[in-house]
């Protein structure tokens, strides 16, 4: 189950252009299928700043898809705490570089690669705050993968070859007082409480979102959320 409930209408909206006709996610799950190729696999990416929405969004389009589609969050290359805390990152997970950016490179590679058979992913537990590692089973025969995660668009480091590995990235665009109070009222869920909660989201996670908003203008579609 996702953290958020899904938004009754999608409009893309992109910066600098008019608004483009409202979509629904039957219609955003049309485009997708558009993607599936008979014996190829291709693969989705959905991206946007922490709190937008991204998994609520993943999880409809492979349950529309109905068996063509499968789920790989990239928050399974969450590093473990105990490595956190060996690098002195701990107080900022979810940054840039709390990521395995290169292992999910590689398993980007691994699916693109029809030779691999069934590939294993991770999955991150959030009631545990820890990577779970082959929790996901990928199967030869599933044509769309789609991947949801913060950073698919930075071109930097090791993160910089994730987007030539996918087919199309979308960036979910959310008004910064819904994303932010989502935000809020998940790390109060997980059991922050509140004023660590919004510490929390106005801290580490708004310096995240500016990272990531600087990466949107990599995207072949931005979607606002509404409703």
């Amino acid at each position: 189950m996702t953290d958020d409930p899904l938004p009754a209408r999608l409009a893309t909206t992109p910066d600098g252009r008019p608004e483009e006709p409202a979509a629904t996610v039957a219609e955003l799950a049309e485009r997708a299928r558009r993607l599936v190729r008979p014996g190829q696999r291709r693969i989705l990416g959905i991206t946007g700043a922490p709190g937008a929405g991204k998994s609520t969004v993943a999880e409809a389009l492979v349950a529309a898809l109905d068996g063509d589609a499968v789920l790989v969050p990239m928050d399974g290359f969450h590093l473990a705490n105990a490595e956190l805390e060996r690098l002195g990152r701990r107080d900022r997970k979810g940054a840039v570089d709390t990521f395995d950016a290169a292992g999910y490179a590689a398993l980007l590679r691994r699916l693109r690669d029809p030779a691999e058979g069934c590939v294993y992913a991770p999955v991150f537990r959030r009631e545990i705050e820890e990577p779970i590692a082959g929790a996901i089973p990928v199967h030869p025969d599933v044509p769309l993968v789609v991947t949801e995660g913060n950073y698919l668009l930075v071109d930097d480091g090791e993160w910089a070859p994730v987007r030539g590995l996918l087919d199309e990235v979308w960036f979910l665009d959310s008004p910064d007082p819904v994303r932010l109070d989502r935000l809020v009222r998940r790390h109060e869920r997980y059991g922050k409480s509140s004023s660590a909660a919004r510490a929390w989201a106005y801290g580490s996670d708004q310096r995240n979102a500016e990272l990531v908003l600087g990466s949107r203008d990599r995207a072949d579609l931005v979607v606002r959320l509404i409703g």
